[in-house]
C-alpha cells in the first residue's frame, strides 16, 4: 500500500508520497504555517497523481525534532493511504 505523508516542520507545512525503492518521493511545499485545509491537501495530492479512497482521512501523530530530547520542538505527522489516478505519477 501506498501512503502519503504530511509534516509541519520548522513552520512550513509539507506533504510527500512515500514510494518504496525509489529515490525521489513526489513532494509538494505550502504556503503559510497554517494547517493546510483538507481541500486544499486533496489538490495537492491531486498534483502529485494520487488521490485517497472515499471515506479515508488522516490519520495524526506527533514526534519531536530530536527524539531523544524531550525538550525538542514538536513536529505534527499525518498519514493516508493514497492510490495512483489514472494516467498519474509513477
Amino acid at each position: 500500500m501506498t501512503y502519503a505523508y504530511m509534516h509541519l516542520r520548522r513552520g512550513r507545512w509539507s506533504v510527500f508520497v512515500a514510494l518504496l525503492g525509489e529515490p525521489d518521493w513526489p513532494s509538494l511545499s505550502f504556503t503559510g504555517t497554517t494547517a493546510p485545509t483538507v481541500e486544499e491537501r486533496s489538490r495537492a495530492l491531486t498534483s502529485l497523481g494520487y488521490a485517497a479512497p472515499d471515506g479515508i482521512g488522516w490519520s495524526w501523530t506527533e514526534d519531536r525534532e530530536r527524539p531523544a530530547d524531550p525538550t525538542s520542538a514538536v513536529v505534527l505527522i499525518a498519514k493516508m493511504p493514497v492510490r495512483l489516478i489514472a494516467g498519474g505519477a509513477s
